[in-house]
């Protein structure tokens, strides 16, 4: 849902904030007093061309932000595959435009490209009316709508099928891997062969590595090892001038010794000195013995110097630790003993695939089947809510089109679907995108978007000027569908009609001022005095009449006797 959108340089508006709440949005105002320019602003956001042309006069650059909370797991992915990290179901989109051309995109921070934001922005609104970025024009969403209206019955067969889809493609590519070009399996087969005897003749051992890095620093610091080694022995127990330290601690310990019989209280601390001299022998026994058993080898240093570039040269070829060494090794072997029994193994897996294509053509049928009822239902439902919003002469048809050819399975099965639409009695069935009228396509998607409100996962929707071409009844009925969709959806329509405004839980005044110098945007939330003023002025033009107040009291009130029905 679009919590808020700021806007700086755009056209008529020189800085706007507004916070859009849920429900029904309406937009009302003069023509001419900026409404466009908000849903341009929006539809910059969502990743569509603009024209520079559109930054206000004597500004270098523009500037627009959008803030939206989501929860849809396709959107969390579109963000991992662009490296941007996901917080918690809120997402800032910005778009600054500057004279020069430069077009700066950002996503919660991260800088992004402008096909990054249509990729993003087509799942969180979908705009109908004059522009051409509507999700349902694009054909390959019909058949995920269908699916989805079809509810569990299909839902249940599309899991079944796509369990075994997965296993079909998995063997078609083993087998492709398998069966490809005889010299490029040979060229392949060689380096493998090549990467296994180079790994299994090194003769690797976990933690090997480690262990040479110890054994080579020791190495290389033996001549300081050994020289402190003899410098700590002799400062320890080699009479140099009489002064060494065993030296002066028994002659301490035999003063001390002297003296015991005329004071008891140093009788403890002779012993504890003598204990001092016993652990101070050991201590010098331990380093002698090492001073002793010494036997630095160069050539040894050498040979540990070439065991770790050996080890190096592996992990730069085949991963950074011994660990995934060994794991390439066995993945490696894996591969180069399947392509050394690669026909077998192809014949094998041939047949395999053929259980699983018989598994997958059954799968097929039988979602095709639960299609096929969908589809009747909701071309029997869409066409009647055409009749409501007074299209009568209307049909609509879901072209379900099926394919027995078992080579061409996709995630979808053996479907192609696509919505197609006849506005007028002797008229063909058509796509939707060759609906000419915007008034006519507007009123077509929002009898789509009534039957499919409570599987369509975009949370937004923008119906720009949805009342072109309509008035009286056809306008009630399309105000009252606004008013349904926004249950489970934030709905923005621009209109000029009061039957649509009476509607609108929020109501947003889009008006054009000037001052001496500048003209400008400005948009202010309606109270209850300002929507009666508003829609009256809508009924009457700009002299508002008693009459006009009364008509817009009681479409007011039977807009709110109708929301608490429905």
């Amino acid at each position: 849902m679009l919590l808020q959108l700021d806007i700086q340089n755009i056209a008529l508006i020189d800085k706007l904030s507004l916070e859009i709440a849920p429900g029904l949005n309406v937009l009302t105002g003069e023509t001419g007093a900026g409404k466009s320019i908000i849903i341009d602003s929006i539809n910059a956001i969502l990743g569509e061309r603009i024209n520079r042309d559109i930054i206000r006069n004597g500004k270098e650059k523009a500037f627009i932000e959008a803030v939206f909370d989501y929860d849809d797991t396709y959107i969390n992915d579109i963000l991992e595959q662009l490296g941007i990290e996901a917080e918690d179901g809120n997402l800032i989109i910005s778009r600054e435009i500057s004279l020069s051309g430069k077009n700066t995109c950002r996503i919660n921070g991260r800088l992004v490209n402008v096909s990054a934001l249509k990729q993003v922005g087509e799942l969180l609104i979908d705009i109908h009316g004059q522009h051409d970025n509507q999700s349902l024009l694009k054909t390959d969403t019909h058949i995920k709508l269908l699916d989805a209206f079809g509810g569990e019955a299909v839902q249940k067969c599309k899991t079944e099928y796509s369990e075994v889809y997965g296993e079909y493609k998995s063997i078609k590519s083993r087998i492709q891997g398998l069966a490809g070009d005889k010299g490029e399996i040979a060229r392949r087969m060689d380096m493998l062969k090549y990467q296994i005897d180079e790994i299994k003749g090194a003769k690797l051992k976990r933690g090997e590595d480690e262990k040479l890095n110890k054994q080579r620093q020791l190495l290389a610091n033996s001549e300081k090892i050994m020289s402190s080694v003899i410098e700590a022995y002799g400062l320890l127990n080699e009479d140099i001038n009489g002064k060494s330290a065993m030296y002066n601690l028994n002659n301490a310990l035999r003063e001390l010794s002297g003296i015991c019989r005329y004071d008891e209280d140093m009788v403890p601390v002779s012993e504890k000195l003598e204990s001092v001299i016993f652990q101070l022998e050991d201590i010098c026994s331990d380093i002698l013995a090492k001073r002793d058993s010494a036997d630095f080898d160069p050539e040894e240093l050498s040979r540990i110097d070439e065991r770790i570039d050996i080890i190096a040269s592996l992990k730069r070829k085949y991963g950074s630790t011994l660990e995934e060494i060994i794991e390439f090794y066995g993945k490696s072997k894996k591969e180069y003993d399947e392509l050394l029994q690669s026909e077998s193994l192809i014949e094998e897996l041939n047949d395999k695939l053929s259980e699983i294509v018989q598994k997958l053509y059954e799968g097929s049928k039988r979602l095709h089947l639960e299609r096929q009822r969908a589809a009747a239902v909701l071309e029997k439902n869409i066409t009647e809510e055409l009749e409501n919003l007074e299209m009568k002469n209307s049909e609509f048809k879901v072209n379900l089109i099926y394919s027995d050819n078992q080579n061409s399975f996709t995630k979808n099965g053996l479907n192609t679907v696509e919505f197609l639409i006849s506005s007028n009695i002797g008229e063909p069935l058509k796509p939707l995108n060759k609906i000419a009228s915007g008034g006519e396509m507007s009123r077509i998607m929002l009898a789509i978007k009534t039957i499919l409100a409570n599987v369509d996962s975009i949370p937004t929707l923008i119906f720009d000027e949805i009342d072109t071409g309509i008035s009286g009844k056809a306008a009630q009925k399309v105000g009252e569908k606004l008013s349904y969709i926004s249950k489970n959806h934030q709905v923005l329509c621009v209109t000029h009609l009061s039957q649509l405004a009476c509607m609108a839980d929020n109501h947003l005044f889009i008006e054009k001022k000037s001052n001496d110098e500048n003209t400008f945007t400005t948009v202010r939330y309606l109270d209850q005095k300002g929507r009666i003023e508003e829609i009256a002025r809508i009924i009457g033009g700009s002299d508002i009449t008693t009459l006009a107040v009364k008509h817009a009291e009681e479409l007011i009130n039977s807009a709110v006797i109708f929301k608490s029905k429905n």
